[in-house]
């Protein structure tokens, strides 16, 4: 898809970004975040955030990413944030030379859950796929573009009707690095119907 300028909209413009018809790169900014409450008890919520809107019920969004992340906590990847306190993202985030934790983060209400794997250091590219099937959600990764794994799957109390989803980059702490966005397409929801047990009647 080309990215149109008119249609992307940033939540905390960055001070540094390009943004062409088929990529985007931000250049983080140290201390920026996106983390309410929950076992640390702080909140951040100052992470840039650039996204587009839609009322359609069942779509996906891929993006692929790639990253020169080097300092602990530096993340790059999807997003559907809707206010400070009502959103999930999906990332890789850096820890140290041997291990970066790839996952997710659902906040519903204010409150953060964070789902973690460890992954190798020196994986510095990763594709995202985002689906909406009414009013829950899918974040899937793949390595390749081709083969997709599942993350998370969570329901969003607030993201009943129209959302806005997209990309996000941060540095949570005294670090600054080159996020790049690639390869976006918005599909058909590539996160098919459930087919085992059968939904409880109400």
């Amino acid at each position: 898809m080309k990215i149109d300028n008119k249609q992307w909209k940033w939540t905390r413009e960055p001070k540094n970004y390009t943004i062409s018809e088929d990529k985007i790169e931000i250049i983080t900014n140290p201390y920026t975040d996106l983390w309410q409450r929950t076992y640390y008890y702080f909140r951040n919520d100052n992470a840039p955030v650039l996204q587009i809107n839609t009322s359609e019920k069942f779509f996906s969004f891929v993006v692929k990413t790639e990253f020169d992340s080097k300092v602990r906590f530096d993340q790059c990847g999807v997003v559907m944030y809707l206010d400070s306190e009502n959103w999930l993202k999906g990332s890789i985030e850096y820890e140290n030379d041997d291990f970066q934790h790839l996952g997710s983060v659902v906040t519903n209400n204010g409150y953060s859950d964070w789902a973690t794997t460890e992954i190798d250091a020196n994986i510095k590219s990763m594709w995202y796929r985002f689906s909406r099937r009414e009013d829950d959600y899918c974040i899937e990764c793949s390595e390749d573009g081709v083969k997709y794994n599942q993350m998370r799957i969570c329901h969003m109390h607030k993201a009943t009707d129209e959302i806005w989803f997209g990309i996000y980059a941060c540095s949570p702490e005294e670090s600054s690095f080159k996020a790049t966005f690639t390869n976006m397409e918005i599909t058909e929801c590539k996160w098919l119907a459930h087919d085992g047990q059968a939904p409880d009647e109400d």
